[in-house]
């Protein structure tokens, strides 16, 4: 390693030797070489059988089901989870200790409730109202996207209290008090200045829970829902005895699609941390403030950002 001097005793740019990692070229190899083997194992094995995989995938009941049970179930109980979970982590939150239990319980049980045995509950809710609930028919409103939309919103709005609760958390008190001194009262400055500042933080675990609820419409098949694509490719594979083949097609339909969602959270974090310095940003222009204050160069690397 070598250090270049300035004429006024400053240091220079240090030509710096990088440090041999040969265990980490080893790895990247050993990844590589398993990576190629699944991969060569995939594409060259019959009992995948790929042909009728992409011909499953293109049957119109797949893809109806696609558009209306999986993608429909899953951005309406997002809908659902979403807005009751907003209310439950405002309930949480409040002076009101009835609001406080209650939303509480609400978290406490939806929780604690597997997802699936929650619909197989919701499924056979005729049983506990055979005459119908009021002017309601529970048999026939059972295997509909209704009830879908209504077990899995149901279930996420107790995962999305704890997330609002946090995001909610997260926003200086200094801001409340000083939208109270303007004169907004307490929905004013929940909608108008907290909300939009707990975006930041809500947005990342959200998105996670919106791949995760369109991955979970398979769970839908214990209502069961039959216009629903993993229903459909299920009974496909039953039918024509090619269940590999069938499961593969829905994990593809899964894994694009949960792909494209993946951007667009991406971008939503992006857009509503502007104005969010990341700790790395903000340990940069700590270094340089400091420097500039003491009127020294920064040791300069080749490469570096510094």
């Amino acid at each position: 390693m070598t250090l270049t001097t300035t004429t006024d005793d400053r240091p220079g740019t240090i030509d710096a030797i990088p440090v041999r990692r040969p265990g980490r070229m080893l790895a990247v190899v050993g990844v590589l070489a398993v990576t190629g083997l699944i991969a060569y194992e995939i594409v060259t094995n019959k009992a995948f059988n790929w042909p009728f995989t992409f011909e499953a995938m293109n049957q119109n009941t797949v893809i109806q089901g696609f558009i209306f049970g999986t993608l429909a179930a899953t951005v309406g109980s997002m809908i659902l989870g979403v807005g009751l979970g907003v209310a439950l982590a405002v309930m949480r939150m409040s002076e009101n200790p009835v609001l406080r239990v209650v939303a509480g319980g609400y978290v406490w049980f939806f929780r604690a409730i597997p997802r699936y045995a929650l619909l197989v509950i919701l499924g056979g809710a005729g049983a506990f109202f055979p005459g119908g609930l009021g002017p309601i028919d529970i048999n026939r409103l059972s295997s509909t996207i209704w009830m879908a939309i209504l077990g899995l919103g149901l279930s996420e709005a107790a995962y999305m209290a704890e997330i609002a609760r946090s995001g909610i958390i997260s926003v200086d008190k200094g801001q409340r008090e000083a939208a109270q001194a303007i004169g907004m009262n307490p929905g004013q400055t929940m909608g108008r200045i907290v909300l939009p500042q707990a975006m930041r933080v809500i947005v990342p675990p959200t998105g996670n829970e919106f791949i995760a609820m369109f991955k979970d419409t398979s769970l839908l098949v214990a209502l069961p829902l039959t216009n629903e694509m993993f229903f459909q490719l299920r009974a496909i594979g039953a039918a024509t005895y090619q269940l590999i083949p069938t499961m593969m097609a829905a994990a593809l339909y899964y894994l694009i699609t949960a792909t494209i969602l993946g951007f667009g959270q991406s971008y939503l974090e992006r857009h509503f941390g502007r104005g969010y310095a990341s700790p790395q940003e903000l340990e940069r222009r700590r270094t340089k403030v400091a420097a500039d204050s003491l009127g020294e160069t920064p040791l300069m690397f080749p490469g570096s950002d510094h």
